[in-house]
């Protein structure tokens, strides 16, 4: 029977002392990055295992982060949070973590979640996705002092002022490079398709769209369409728009599925070349968000969203919580982070 490995081994074959490699698997931050890689290629060669059970015990701590699986839509947006997850999954491992996942229809059934979780494996804090107006989780888990950070602004209150520490990606700033690059292309007709008004999301989106075209001297009134975010739901606000007598030679989209509806409206027979300003013709231009792998498959010009690196500040607003390094007296920390514009031949 193999002996086994414990944590003096693990120190001796690191050449630190056991303290350090007990800081190295519970408080890593507390441990420079050279000692804390030198302990981790030790703990892997010798294949050390924590024993979470008397760790739990001895900290008081479960070491699990947990969040809930979004409902896979179409296939095509959901692949955003997957990549979120996957790389919360990777941050949350560096500084001892585990994910643990959990799945809920609404917000209530969430909440509901929350205390049968807590109950049952005590997670130590939360991640949040999916954040809109009137969210009540955000609310519960305040009420009882639960860690916990949302990947997404709170939109019913400012901000800057929130009473909670989130990341989010800057959605105006991504439309709004998105339409610059359609400006300097010689479009001057730009149509904008989102979703209903009072989504903190796709309000946020239009709302980079128009700032950007009224800037450059265009009156972004009547140029925009609301719908729901699916495929078809894109091509036919994509036809109603490009059918107008509006003049419409290019479309920024909130979301890829829209965006892949727009394609298709825009080859569709009568409409697969519109005049530019220049008199010369061309196709009608496309931007959609979120850079899925359906984007990259069939030329979408799109904006990828840091997703590895919105969930890397996630894990860090937690362990700061977590570790008891916030200052009571301070706003909780906020991240905004742009994403970037990744041209195809779509535009």
């Amino acid at each position: 029977m193999t002996e086994k490995v414990t944590i003096a081994d693990v120190a001796r074959l690191a050449g630190v002392s056991r303290q350090t490699v007990s800081n190295v698997l519970n408080s890593p931050d507390v441990v420079r990055e050279e000692t804390r890689q030198r302990v981790l290629r030790a703990v892997e060669e010798l294949g050390y295992r924590v024993n979470q059970a008397a760790r739990q015990m001895r900290t008081g701590r479960s070491r699990l982060i947990a969040i809930r699986i979004e409902p896979d839509r179409d296939g095509i947006n959901g692949s955003v949070l997957d990549r979120f997850l996957h790389g919360l999954t990777e941050s949350a491992a560096r500084s001892g973590y585990r994910v643990l996942l959990y799945t809920a229809d609404d917000d209530q059934a969430e909440v509901d979640t929350f205390e049968d979780l807590l109950g049952a494996y005590e997670p130590d804090a939360f991640v949040l996705t999916s954040t809109h107006h009137g969210d009540l989780r955000t609310a519960w888990l305040l009420d009882r002092k639960v860690p916990f950070v949302t990947f997404g602004r709170p939109w019913s209150a400012d901000s800057a002022g929130a009473s909670h520490a989130w990341v989010d990606v800057d959605g105006a700033a991504g439309t709004a490079a998105a339409t610059r690059h359609l400006l300097d292309a010689g479009h001057r007709v730009i149509g904008f398709l989102g979703w209903p008004s009072g989504s903190g999301v796709g309000d946020d989106r239009r709302e980079g769209w128009s700032r950007t075209l009224a800037a450059a001297g265009v009156d972004p009134a009547g140029l925009s369409r609301a719908t729901s975010d699916g495929v078809a739901d894109g091509e036919k606000a994509a036809h109603d728009l490009l059918r107008s007598d509006l003049g419409v030679t290019a479309l920024v989209c909130a979301s890829d599925s829209l965006a892949l509806g727009a394609l298709h409206a825009a080859r569709s027979p009568g409409l697969a070349w519109r005049p530019g300003s220049d008199a010369a013709e061309r196709p009608v231009a496309v931007i959609g968000f979120d850079d899925t792998p359906v984007a990259k498959a069939v030329g979408l010009t799109s904006l990828s969203q840091p997703l590895a690196q919105a969930a890397a500040h996630c894990v860090a607003l937690l362990t700061t919580l977590l570790d008891g390094q916030a200052d009571p007296g301070e706003a909780p920390a906020n991240v905004l982070l742009e994403p970037s514009l990744v041209v195809r031949q779509s535009a």
